[in-house]
């Protein structure tokens, strides 16, 4: 049916297909469920929906989260998975691809410079626990250090750092 459009027995247009989570996105919110949900009761409270929020990419202010929890609880103040993977559906597919993208770069870039520099790469690497010897980020003659090959390869401008334009280039070039 790939050039037809979609119509139903009569003959009438069918509404496009409901957008939906990959099923990789859908095993990250049931694992974040899972994993918050400490006492392993099926439900969640407050405070694990919070950081159950918080790990999927959603930190909400306390009034937004309690709202979400009174919106879906059934006078108990907990949540069910069903219901987390509602809120949680809804969500991610509301988010804006680009300001996600933004998002991602301000979390290299904890110095607000605009730019991601060989300094904001070792200190991901460590955060990440990849313990990278000098040897990975300093320029040697001959040699070309892991990090800093990283970033010749996609600095189009030959400043030695990646600005958010360029960042958000090769993200979307993967895609």
């Amino acid at each position: 049916m790939s050039g037809f459009p979609r119509t139903s027995r009569r003959g009438a247009s069918l509404p496009p297909p409901k957008p939906s989570l990959t099923d990789e996105q859908r095993g990250e919110v049931r694992d974040a469920f899972e994993l918050f949900d400490t006492d392993k009761d099926g439900f969640i409270d407050y405070h694990e929906l919070k950081v159950a929020m918080r790990a999927l990419g959603f930190d909400l202010r306390k009034q937004e989260v309690l709202k979400i929890l009174r919106d879906h609880d059934r006078g108990d103040g907990l949540m069910a998975l069903a219901d987390f993977e509602k809120v949680m559906t809804e969500k991610i597919l509301a988010r804006d691809p680009m300001e996600e993208l933004r998002r991602a770069f301000s979390l290299f870039d904890d110095d607000k410079t605009g730019r991601i520099s060989l300094k904001n790469l070792r200190r991901v690497a460590k955060e990440l626990g990849e313990h990278l010897g000098d040897e990975e980020f300093i320029y040697a003659p001959g040699i070309t250090p892991l990090m800093a090959a990283m970033i010749d390869e996609f600095d189009m401008d030959g400043d030695g750092e990646i600005s958010q334009e360029e960042f958000i280039a090769i993200m979307l070039d993967g895609e």
